[in-house]
């Protein structure tokens, strides 16, 4: 009798283990599944995306809706539009959010935390209600048209600020006290002692900002005038207007404008769940 219960309890862990993992996988699969299937439009002829049959795997494989958008549009400049803006603005941004986030994080300075409780309540001010002031803005400064009207307006990031900060709040402050003695400054402190310590931080930034800026819509549509200058999301809708009956070159363009995005995270993902725990989003 006492060697059963052992085996009992082992059973149920099994069990309990075996239902988590099948919870886990059909999550996934549910998660997965519009990829697969912007995948299969993407490489079915008119002709599977039409039929009345719901199809997993086309017929046959129709590469053309790769190749004709791509030779009909300037894809390749919308693409470099879209490269430079992203980057410009996750490296401007990034900058930003570090260092405010030390400064509300290690600094002392009067009205500290009602000035960081006023940045935090713009989260819950939609981003709507400050386009309009901010399009006059960028009209005084004469940035319609080019891509620092895109960039420009939102380089500091409530959200993360916020993460910078309560990430640098578990930097030990004996650290900055022993620079401090060593006759350091403040801004030799932050890029020597405390930077190092946030390659996580730093990690989880570049993905959330670049997934942000990448997939701006509404913003560069504003701004940008000359279809030259638009960004790849501006110009796939330019493509769905038209080839709004050709759902496979759409999900095709789409499919592409997908793997920058796969880049960035694969690059920083090693950093990104560390970083994401130790700045206290759950």
């Amino acid at each position: 009798m006492k060697s059963r219960a052992p085996l009992t309890i082992h059973a149920r862990e099994r069990r309990v283990l075996r239902a988590r993992l099948a919870l886990a996988v059909t999550a996934a699969l549910a998660m997965l599944f519009p990829v697969y299937w912007m995948v299969v439009t993407s490489i079915s002829t008119p002709a599977d995306v039409r039929g009345s049959r719901l199809r997993l795997w086309p017929t046959s494989v129709n590469w053309a809706n790769f190749s004709e958008p791509w030779g009909k549009f300037p894809y390749p400049t919308w693409i470099l539009n879209s490269v430079v803006i992203a980057v410009a603005a996750v490296s401007l941004t990034v900058v930003i959010n570090l260092m405010a986030g030390y400064a509300f994080a290690k600094l002392r300075f009067p009205g500290r935390n009602v000035l960081f409780l006023l940045i935090l309540s713009t989260l819950m001010v939609p981003v709507q209600v400050v386009m309009v002031p901010q399009f006059h803005l960028v009209v005084d400064f004469g940035l319609i048209g080019s891509d620092w009207g895109v960039i420009l307006p939102r380089l500091a990031e409530a959200f993360g600020l916020f993460m910078a900060r309560q990430f640098m709040m578990a930097v030990p402050d004996e650290l900055i006290e022993a620079a401090q003695v060593d006759g350091a400054g403040q801004i030799r402190i932050f890029t020597r002692v405390v930077l190092p310590l946030c390659r996580p931080l730093i990690a989880v930034l570049v993905i959330f900002t670049f997934m942000w800026r990448w997939n701006e819509f509404a913003w560069p549509l504003i701004v940008l005038k000359d279809p030259e200058s638009y960004t790849l999301q501006v110009g796939l809708l330019f493509l769905k207007n038209q080839y709004g009956h050709d759902y496979g070159a759409l999900m095709a363009m789409s499919l592409v404008s997908m793997l920058p995005m796969l880049v960035v995270f694969a690059l920083f993902q090693r950093h990104f769940v560390e970083g994401m725990a130790r700045s206290g989003i759950k």
